[in-house]
């Protein structure tokens, strides 16, 4: 049996015993050399490697289909990563504007609704096109609106309030697959639910094995047609790897037809049926630049190499020579200009601790660790050319158009936040859907290093499985129902819950996943029940003044943030701290503060914590009573956000909060958008709305901003 593993706060996988205080010194990896080789087999594959040749661009026939599906019926778009879908969109998009016609296009990240923002900008114009995050509110009055599908849910919910139409004449969800995301698949599955019939609907998503059984669903609830265009072939080829311990690279499959079903390359089987060395040492890392040796020595760079944990990431960096620049003294030279132009730009940039290994070395890191500024930065130089290899985690994989010739492969596992589970078909396909670029590469390889948690043979059944299908996430929770019930009857939500797609499967097959009808319907009322007891809303269901306000904050813990308002236990005149306290309610970690000089802290804020936290207790204790979830709160990331918005500088509030650059701005980022929400209660709360409308201002600052 596998041992078990914990998170460390890198995020790390440490084994157990080593979870615990240190007993032993660590031995000291052995080094690892590797004679580059390859198999005969290869040599034809590796004949392919190269550019290919520009000829005037011929859209494929499935984005002419998706094209023309549009104009008449809602449309489901399923296609491998890079096949070209953002393009369906643009030609969509294009055609309605000439209409005098609006779109929202809804994307499930932050970055990647940036990065469309800036791409339609350039295409459309600057005065056609906005953005809503929560942290960008730009031109929100554009014909062209990019942003979170949490604002567009959120937008629907306003709009069955006030019972006014959304203003948009089309609805494009990029990433349509996150409707099986554990945590947030429930704001695709409302999105889809609220939105109106009228309102034409055209889903993008990575390849996933039910897009019928999704069409037939909304079909049902929308009350017309949904067609589904699929798109099985990648427009680069993708030939997976096997790179035994001795340096040499294998076929992982065999050459079968279409229709045959591929095996093990006999050579790679045969290793690994043996006693062959794993290429990951006990402790340490793999030979990282050895690998980087034997992948330039085939033409096989620049590669995304997938590490299990951020700390890896950033440790793969400092065992990388200066070969791959050495070699290409033209390429340093253009990256040297690259990097003078980006301090020049971004000052901020000049000290970053990783900025030396991107110009000595070609490499970075990329991670959720990081500053968006520094993700954004390390994406540039990859798509520029300027890159030999990115050490990322599988995050990347996930919308972020970050492609390269090769993916490098570590692990069949991965860590979900809570346990290691293996790689599903489109987590597999997410990452080798980054593996070879369009009218970059004639050809793209996927490189699986043997290890003691990569298990070969579980990929290759992922290489020969047809994409798995997703199931409803839907699930009930205290923001949706007050915002439901500030608009609808019972027996309206009622009706609307039996449009769920757990609904739909749960008909179409009795053993499906997820929660039926009734079980939602239960829910709903133990949340109902609740409101009433707390006063938020009264019998038969309808929501009281406490209740209208508290719809507002649509954020995580609406109701604990509300008990906090109608307890007055919220600064009014102290924008710090009242950003301090909220940050409480935001935190992600899960584990204790830590420990805390107390001359560190200063005294109002302890005090207004330890007053929050007492009086909200009561509250808490009745709702874990009756079977919900508080969140607990910390003072750790009070005291963080209080120095942030106090002007400590930012390199000072992450050191000694002991967290990565990425976790804080996460932390900020979170917390101003719970301000954002609170802001909003103006009418009911003035001072203490205009406090959270001064307290963002003072935490979203350089370098976040």
């Amino acid at each position: 049996m596998r041992k078990r593993y914990y998170p460390n706060k890198s995020g790390d996988k440490t084994p157990a015993a080593a979870a615990r205080p240190a007993l032993r010194k660590r031995k000291k990896a052995p080094r690892i050399r590797l004679k580059p080789g390859s198999d005969p087999k290869l040599r034809r594959i590796f004949s392919i490697i190269g550019v290919p040749e520009k000829t005037d661009w011929v859209p494929d026939p499935f984005q002419l289909d998706a094209i023309a599906a549009v104009e008449t019926t809602d449309c489901i778009v399923t296609a491998p990563t890079g096949a070209g879908k953002t393009w369906i969109a643009e030609q969509v998009i294009t055609r309605l504007l000439a209409q005098g016609k609006k779109i929202w296009y809804a994307s499930p990240l932050k970055a990647l609704s940036n990065a469309i923002f800036e791409a339609f900008s350039r295409q459309f114009g600057e005065d056609k096109t906005g953005i809503l995050t929560g942290d960008r509110k730009e031109n929100p009055n554009a014909p062209i609106i990019i942003g979170t599908t949490e604002i567009l849910r959120n937008q629907l919910y306003d709009a069955m309030h006030t019972g006014e139409d959304l203003d948009t004449d089309l609805v494009i969800l990029d990433e349509a697959h996150f409707l099986g995301d554990t945590e947030r698949g429930v704001v695709w599955e409302e999105t889809m639910i609220y939105l109106p019939r009228r309102i034409p609907l055209l889903l993008l998503s990575a390849t996933i094995g039910n897009p019928d059984e999704i069409a037939g669903w909304l079909s049902t609830i929308r009350e017309k047609a949904c067609r589904v265009v699929r798109e099985t072939q990648r427009p680069v080829r993708l030939y997976p790897l096997f790179l035994h311990p001795s340096g040499t690279l294998f076929p992982l499959m065999t050459d079968g037809g279409a229709a045959e079903r591929r095996e093990i390359y006999k050579k790679t089987l045969r290793s690994l049926q043996s006693d062959t060395p794993h290429m990951t040492p006990r402790y340490g890392l793999p030979p990282m630049n050895e690998i980087l040796r034997v992948l330039r020595r085939y033409n096989l760079l620049p590669a995304i190499f997938f590490m299990k944990s951020r700390a890896d990431c950033d440790r793969a960096l400092e065992s990388c020579d200066r070969e791959g620049l050495d070699r290409d003294p033209e390429r340093r030279q253009r990256l040297e200009e690259t990097v003078g132009d980006l301090v020049t730009r971004n000052p901020y940039l000049a000290g970053h601790k990783q900025l030396p290994y991107i110009r000595e070395k070609a490499v970075a890191a990329h991670h959720s660790g990081h500053l968006p500024v520094w993700k954004k930065t390390v994406e540039q130089f990859m798509d520029s050319g300027l890159l030999d290899a990115v050490f990322a985690t599988s995050t990347v994989a996930a919308g972020v158009n970050f492609p390269a010739r090769s993916v490098v492969i570590f692990n069949s596992d991965r860590f979900n936040g809570k346990d290691f589970m293996p790689l599903t078909a489109i987590e597999f396909h997410q990452m080798t859907g980054r593996a070879g670029r369009r009218g970059k590469d004639n050809i793209g390889f996927a490189v699986m290093i043997p290890g003691r948690f990569m298990d070969v043979r579980h990929v290759a059944r992922l290489i020969n499985s047809a994409p798995s299908g997703i199931n409803s996430q839907i699930r009930i929770n205290f923001s949706m129902v007050l915002n439901l019930l500030l608009a609808l009857s019972l027996d309206q939500i009622s009706t609307l819950l039996k449009q769920s797609f757990a609904r739909y499967q749960r008909r179409q097959s009795p053993r499906s996943e997820g929660q039926d009808e009734t079980d939602l319907w239960e829910s709903l009322l133990d949340h109902v029940d609740f409101l009433i007891e707390s006063g938020y809303a009264e019998a038969p269901g309808r929501l009281t003044a406490d209740g209208r306000w508290a719809s507002q904050l649509r954020v995580d813990q609406p109701l604990m943030i509300a008990e906090g308002f109608r307890l007055g236990l919220f600064p009014k005149s102290d924008p710090a701290l009242l950003a301090a306290i909220i940050a409480s309610f935001v935190n992600e970690r899960q584990t204790d503060d830590p420990a805390q000089s107390p001359t560190g802290i200063p005294k109002k804020l302890r005090s207004a914590f330890s007053r929050v936290k007492k009086r909200l207790t009561p509250f808490t204790n009745h709702m874990s009573h009756r079977g919900f979830v508080p969140t607990v709160l910390h003072l750790a990331p009070a005291v963080t956000i209080y120095k942030w918005a106090t002007g400590t500088d930012w390199e000072v509030v992450a050191r000694e909060a002991d967290i990565e650059e990425g976790d804080l701005a996460n932390l900020v980022f979170r917390t101003a958008d719970n301000l954002r929400h609170i802001a909003t209660l103006r009418l009911v709360f003035p001072d203490e709305a205009q406090a959270a409308s001064t307290a963002v201002e003072m935490i979203m600052k350089e370098p976040l901003v």
